[in-house]
């Protein structure tokens, strides 16, 4: 399945659009906790494991997102936008979604 941020797919004419599709991917209050209880594995200004625990939480959005698509009938995802947020009292769990259009499509 194709997954692309832009409005269309180059060389490829949209067929259908079958709706919006999401995924979300919550990470809890103790992950966050034992991200920064470890952050000691810190490089040249970066936190290796909090950008690894966020790809993870990206993955796992997208894959989810792809899975609605996959049951709509959907062959691409396009204008997929990611977002990040923070939930709970204190920002203590962090959210990544990802939403976009599923839709069929033909080469052109």
């Amino acid at each position: 399945m194709i997954i692309t941020t832009t409005p269309q797919i180059e060389g490829k004419k949209v067929k259908s659009y079958l709706g919006l599709v999401s995924g979300e991917a919550i990470m809890g209050a103790d992950i966050i906790k034992d991200l920064f209880a470890g952050i000691r594995n810190i490089v040249g200004g970066r936190a290796a494991a909090y950008e690894q625990e966020l790809r993870r939480a990206k993955e796992i959005a997208i894959a989810e997102m792809t899975e609605s698509a996959n049951g709509l009938g959907a062959n691409a995802v396009i204008g997929v936008d990611l977002d990040y947020e923070t939930l709970g009292q204190g920002g203590n769990m962090l959210m990544v979604s990802a939403s976009g259009t599923a839709v069929k499509y033909e080469d052109a």
